[in-house]
């Protein structure tokens, strides 16, 4: 079977890097284009310096040129959107780990690629450990009444609460079918407890030093439940991401996260 082509949308970001270094070394895929915004080159040298491939600051050039059959997408929400709807209305498949997207972001996505057939997986965490670490979090849900999440990443991040913090809150608001109690009413009010969803408070802390990292703490009358990912470098990302490289293109429409490629739903 040949190769999967793959194009990279933000290649000379930190993730964009780290997913070229990977793409290219995996034997299942080939990259064969990079996109950034303004590009100093035209071209991008292959990390085993093996060669060099057309490096573009317009997708839908990029795409007429390489024609790929993946577009992987790690940039900023502005210039993600775009690319992404792009490169569906070019009926290529997309996997996206920008976070930030709207609802309304989504909701277009999934309608746009539904009406071309095209698959797009979106995740907001590619970690396999986060996303068993949700999985984890949507069980003990179901027994607990109360709950919060500290998320801790490097201090560069830019957003907060993270995109997975959000992303554990709701699914364990929806796996418990209802909000989680808060612990008083005056707790929703004060800042210093953190942002409420779905009655978690969520916390956010940013410091040079850290990667990312995460703990769900689930609270009942004498115990406590802890669960918690960390990750060392950008490098843990990278499994996830070529696994929904080589699946995209079994779906159609939107799949959020990486559940349902590892079939624990």
């Amino acid at each position: 079977m040949a190769p999967i082509k793959v194009v990279v949308h933000g290649a000379l970001g930190k993730m964009g890097r780290e997913v070229v270094n990977a793409v290219s070394r995996d034997p299942e895929t080939r990259l064969v284009g990079a996109v950034d915004f303004n590009p100093k080159n035209d071209f991008l040298t292959l990390p085993d310096g093996s060669g060099k491939v057309p490096l573009f600051g317009d997708m839908d050039s990029m795409l007429a040129a390489q024609k790929p059959d993946v577009v992987v997408d790690f940039s900023l929400v502005k210039a993600a959107v775009p690319a992404i709807l792009t490169s569906i209305n070019r009926k290529v498949a997309v996997v996206s780990g920008t976070t930030g997207l709207s609802k309304a972001d989504l909701d277009e996505i999934d309608r746009k690629a539904q009406a071309q057939g095209v698959g797009v997986v979106w995740a907001s965490n590619f970690a396999l450990g986060a996303v068993l670490m949700i999985h984890m979090a949507t069980i003990a849900a179901k027994y607990f009444d109360y709950a919060e999440i500290t998320e801790l990443h490097h201090h560069l991040k830019a957003d907060a609460p993270s995109g997975t913090s959000l992303t554990t809150a709701r699914a364990m608001a929806k796996a418990r079918g209802k909000a989680f109690l808060i612990p008083s009413d005056s707790d929703a009010m004060m800042k210093s407890r953190g942002e409420q969803v779905e009655g978690v408070a969520v916390h956010s802390v940013r410091l040079p030093g850290l990667m990312a990292h995460q703990e769900v703490m689930f609270g009942i009358a004498g115990q406590t439940l802890t669960i918690r990912h960390d990750t060392i470098n950008r490098e843990c990302y990278m499994p996830g991401v070529l696994l929904a490289v080589k699946a995209v293109r079994n779906y159609k429409g939107l799949v959020s996260g990486l559940a349902s490629l590892l079939k624990l739903e």
